[in-house]
């Protein structure tokens, strides 16, 4: 099953991502991280990387970041792990919740998990 992981600059934002989207995500692997490691606001690819591990089953990782500054952490994490993740340029919270859906079906794929992540950008709210 592919899993999700929520980067955001703050720990406590991202877990409420993830407990949102858990809502969605029957049997999916959400795992959040953030934060300087000092209980400050930031992002540290080591971090990230040790929760793409946790949050892989063998499938891959989708990732959503909150900030520009996630991403490029994100993107070194990926780099220096040995996980197959790819980052969903997706609104955070709305990319979670249908990743998290979408991570339910038998047929998921990293692509199509991202795919559905992505495409949260054209939902309307009003």
């Amino acid at each position: 099953m592919v899993g999700l992981v929520v980067v955001s600059h703050s720990h406590t934002a991202a877990e409420g991502i993830v407990e949102i989207a858990a809502e969605m995500a029957g049997e999916t692997n959400i795992e959040p991280v953030g934060g300087d490691g000092d209980g400050g606001i930031g992002t540290v690819p080591d971090d990230i990387e040790s929760t793409l591990a946790t949050a892989d089953d063998g499938d891959g990782v989708v990732v959503l970041v909150d900030l520009g500054s996630a991403v490029m952490n994100a993107e070194v994490a990926i780099e220096m792990s040995d996980v197959e993740a790819v980052i969903a340029d997706a609104p955070v919270l709305e990319g979670a919740v249908n990743a998290a859906v979408a991570a339910t079906s038998p047929d998921a794929t990293l692509s199509s998990v991202r795919e559905q992540a992505e495409a949260a950008r054209d939902i309307d709210k009003l």
